[in-house]
């Protein structure tokens, strides 16, 4: 879960909702400055939503991207149902879905935070033609898995039998945040729509590995981590980024969520690899 340092709207951010053939995302955009360089679609983690990336789209707009970032399907402010498809390649053809709205490119940059990750290297291994770049942050080569630190299954399992604020809480216990943000984390972590949370959370439990497939599409990889990254182990990160024929890149001031512990570092560190391609 990412937590947002601020909750205003940066100048340059659009606040939009956009329905495209497969469903209705809730999103945020920003518009390029300049000389338009190309299209960025950013896809947010766990429990995370389209603010994870809030502060990182003026920064890329003013180098000339349109960039745009949502809440996936049943994630926040983006409707879900009990009956919808949640799997990581039907997320991932959601997203494909709101590209070809939104974004003026048919071919994109595409980065993926945490579990944001997963639903990249599926849309990047079923359309690599569509994808300019993949880059992956925090993130790891399939499933997380559950442990003692990180106890999944028993959220899986609590899902639909205990009230969303009352699991909310638990993860929370104890820990003292500005009112502001305290109150933004539980109203989104309420939002979800249950259907999509179990899924999601399932998925970092059990899904495959698909480094493989998607270093044979070919696409240009990035890969970074916080300094003090607490989801995926480190050396798991660093050798995914070596199967995708390229090293990991740290972040010094960053732990699990770059885009709002680090902003102005993320896309200081990411910017030349966009550039290249």
């Amino acid at each position: 879960m990412s937590v947002p340092r601020t909750l205003e709207i940066p100048a340059g951010v659009i606040v939009d909702t956009v329905e495209t053939k497969r469903t209705t995302h809730a999103v945020h955009r920003a518009e390029a400055v300049g000389e338009r360089l190309g299209s960025v679609l950013l896809i947010p983690g766990w429990t995370g939503s389209k603010e994870d990336f809030t502060p990182v789209l003026p920064l890329l707009a003013s180098l000339g991207y349109d960039v745009v970032t949502f809440d996936q399907r049943g994630q926040y402010e983006s409707p879900g149902d009990a009956t919808d498809d949640y799997s990581l390649p039907a997320l991932a053809e959601d997203a494909l879905a709101l590209a070809d709205v939104i974004l003026a490119d048919e071919r994109f940059h595409l980065l993926g935070h945490s579990f944001g990750g997963l639903v990249s290297q599926s849309l990047t291994v079923d359309h690599p033609e569509r994808v300019r770049s993949l880059s992956l942050l925090c993130t790891g080569p399939g499933a997380l898995g559950d442990s003692p630190a990180r106890p999944l299954q028993r959220i899986v399992s609590a899902i639909g039998k205990v009230p969303l604020l009352q699991i909310h809480e638990l993860r929370e216990q104890g820990i003292k945040r500005p009112a502001q943000i305290t109150a933004f984390l539980a109203k989104r972590f309420t939002a979800n729509a249950p259907a999509s949370l179990k899924a999601m959370t399932q998925h970092l439990i059990d899904a495959p590995d698909r480094v493989d497939e998607v270093a044979a599409t070919g696409v240009p990889c990035w890969v970074a981590r916080g300094e003090n990254d607490d989801a995926w182990p480190h050396d798991v990160q660093a050798e995914m980024a070596r199967r995708l024929g390229t090293e990991i890149v740290i972040l010094p001031s960053a732990a699990h969520s770059p885009g709002v512990e680090a902003p102005e570092e993320l896309v200081d560190d990411w910017r030349a690899f966009l550039l290249a391609h």
